[in-house]
């Protein structure tokens, strides 16, 4: 019995955590911006992945850190629309919690496979953005945020 219950917690230590957390302190910081900002588009350089599977319907897939990677803290009147996309030799992919609390994804619909999220009509707020890779290992990526769109 002492074996079984043994097994049991390894096998449950091992096991991928399942959420994401909007709370915690991003990996690579906050950026605040007010619509029509000059440096269009913003470039941030990151790791993408973790050991997190994302827990939300229709965007569970790919493996994401715990906390977001970027806090993203965006002053609009709603006019304008922001595109959030990711770059990197690897196969990566963007999970965005907006303002009002709902939650948007991407894996492939940027050039050569990388993803993008357009947030039409943004609202101001809080997003939340997490850059994830399909493999076990982290990979540099660099982040993208504009209100032009890029293709």
């Amino acid at each position: 019995m002492r074996l079984f219950l043994a097994l049991a917690v390894l096998a449950f230590a091992a096991a991928p955590v399942l959420a994401q957390d909007v709370s915690a302190d991003p990996n690579f910081g906050d950026v605040r911006l007010d619509e029509g900002f000059p440096d269009d588009p913003v470039v941030i350089d990151l790791v993408a992945g973790g050991g997190v599977e994302p827990a939300i319907r229709g965007c569970d897939y790919g493996a994401i850190t715990e906390a977001p990677d970027i806090d993203l803290y965006y002053d609009t009147s709603g006019n304008s629309n922001l595109y959030i996309y990711a770059v990197s030799g690897d196969d990566t992919t963007i999970l965005v919690n907006l303002p009002d609390g709902t939650w948007v994804c991407d894996d492939d619909s940027y050039d050569d496979g990388d993803p993008i999220v357009v947030i039409r009509g943004a609202d101001s707020g809080l997003f939340n953005i997490w850059v994830g890779t399909y493999g076990d290992d982290p990979a540099d990526a660099t982040l993208f945020i504009s209100e032009i769109d890029p293709r």
